[in-house]
């Protein structure tokens, strides 16, 4: 009886979860005209609308955060959304403009890090270890809430380059430090060697990406005659198969990370074989709208008033410095020397939103159990939704802004200098006289 009781109680859960999405993705639907034209994005509506359902006010969905259904759903949407952008990036402009997305991992990243951590210890009680687990939570910036800046064909192609390639890469960067933060605060992790982990898992992953991007890239038929065999959505299929047997090689690897798999071996295979980048760019963009959205709600759904502020002002400050103060001033000083302009730099500076990767992140965190899991947890989770809400009402302004910047001075360069009057060129009649 107890049985059938509890199987009942999930059933009705996943039917008013099914019955919820599929409202939330239709209403979406029907608003997305209107999101492009006003000031609000769909993310941030998700979000929203994900918290007033979940037990934060209504308690409709009901999510726990330490299941694993949450953070596996939240794995499979930065496998799909990591694969995306990965394709997207062009070998050329990688080839040739890959010093400012380099100097904003090596340099910017780190140093967001180190500042959101020094922010942290200063306004809470956490150590100096938990708060520089927080610092690695929130130093990646998220592709989905910067996608309307990237794909922007108005804004310059160097900003959405270096935005994208740095949004993708720096998922799995922080991922090792993660883990190993996190370990070193579970009881019982022993001798633990930071920098062995650390360098097991970028290798690995990396290697792991390579290879299956080529063994991909080598596999898919070139010749066009097997075009009528082998339609545009299974060539889809065929790449989006790629993303995760890449994600699941990297995690049977011993110490392997599978999301800088994914990504690199995106990378490979969208430079190696640009027809599959296009089937996958033309077939794919609903998989992956769902999959953004949806995981976009699930995370809404667990966010709760006592949580978020749970450390009162300490928590606003601890954003404040995140969003506010951390990246400017990382990229800024990652940009210095280079032939960016100031409001360039701003505009990058800015758009570093907090997203998905940290909310996988956080939860892993919060399921092992570690002393400050829970506070942890809700700064990052504050943190996340008021970037999603910040970043999401300010992509469309902040995108038409530099690009007009960038067309007004494309247009000054073009424009022919004014040419002086006959009678006023040097020599002249008029001039003599």
């Amino acid at each position: 009886m107890q049985t059938a009781w509890l199987l009942g109680v999930v059933s009705h859960r996943f039917e008013v979860s099914a019955l919820v999405l599929g409202l939330l993705l239709a209403l979406g639907a029907l608003l997305s005209g209107l999101a492009h034209r006003t000031f609000v994005s769909l993310a941030a509506v998700f979000v929203i609308a994900g918290f007033i359902l979940g037990d934060g006010v209504t308690g409709i969905l009901h999510f726990n955060p330490e299941s694993p259904f949450v953070s596996e759903m939240a794995t499979v949407a930065l496998v799909v959304i990591l694969f995306r952008d990965g394709l997207e990036v062009d070998g050329e402009l990688l080839q040739s403009q890959w010093r400012l997305p380099f100097r904003k991992l090596v340099l910017a990243m780190p140093l967001t890090a180190l500042i959101v951590a020094a922010g942290t210890k200063l306004l809470t009680g956490l150590s100096w270890t938990e708060a520089f687990l927080v610092g690695a939570l929130l130093s990646p910036t998220d592709p989905v809430l910067s996608s309307n800046v990237v794909t922007n064909p108005r804004v310059p192609a160097l900003v959405r380059h270096s935005l994208n390639l740095e949004s993708g890469l720096n998922d799995g960067l922080a991922l090792p430090a993660v883990l190993a933060l996190t370990a070193a605060l579970s009881a019982g992790s022993g001798q633990f060697v930071w920098w062995r982990f650390v360098l097991e898992n970028l290798v690995f992953g990396f290697a792991v990406g390579v290879a299956v991007g080529l063994a991909a890239a080598w596999l898919a038929p070139r010749d066009v005659r097997l075009e009528d065999g082998i339609p545009p959505h299974q060539r889809s299929l065929f790449a989006l198969g790629t993303a995760f047997a890449a994600y699941g090689v990297a995690v049977l690897t011993p110490h392997g990370n599978g999301l800088i798999a994914v990504y690199v071996g995106a990378i490979v295979l969208g430079i190696r074989r640009p027809d599959i980048r296009r089937y996958f760019e033309n077939q794919a963009a609903d998989i992956v709208e769902i999959v953004k959205l949806g995981i976009f709600v699930v995370f809404g759904t667990l966010l709760t008033f006592h949580g978020l502020f749970g450390s009162g002002w300490a928590a606003v400050g601890v954003v404040a410095v995140t969003l506010l103060l951390a990246r400017p001033v990382a990229v800024f000083a990652a940009l210095a020397g280079t032939s960016t302009d100031t409001a360039t730099r701003a505009f990058m500076s800015w758009f570093g939103p907090k997203g998905v990767a940290t909310m996988t992140f956080s939860v892993l965190v919060l399921s092992e159990g570690i002393a400050a899991g829970s506070t942890i947890f809700n700064l990052a989770a504050l943190t996340v939704f008021c970037s999603i809400i910040v970043h999401g009402v300010t992509d469309t302004a902040g995108a038409d802004w530099l690009a007009s910047r960038e067309e007004a001075k494309s247009v000054a360069a073009a424009e022919p200098r004014a040419q002086p009057e006959l009678g006023d060129e040097p020599g002249s009649l008029s001039a003599r006289q």
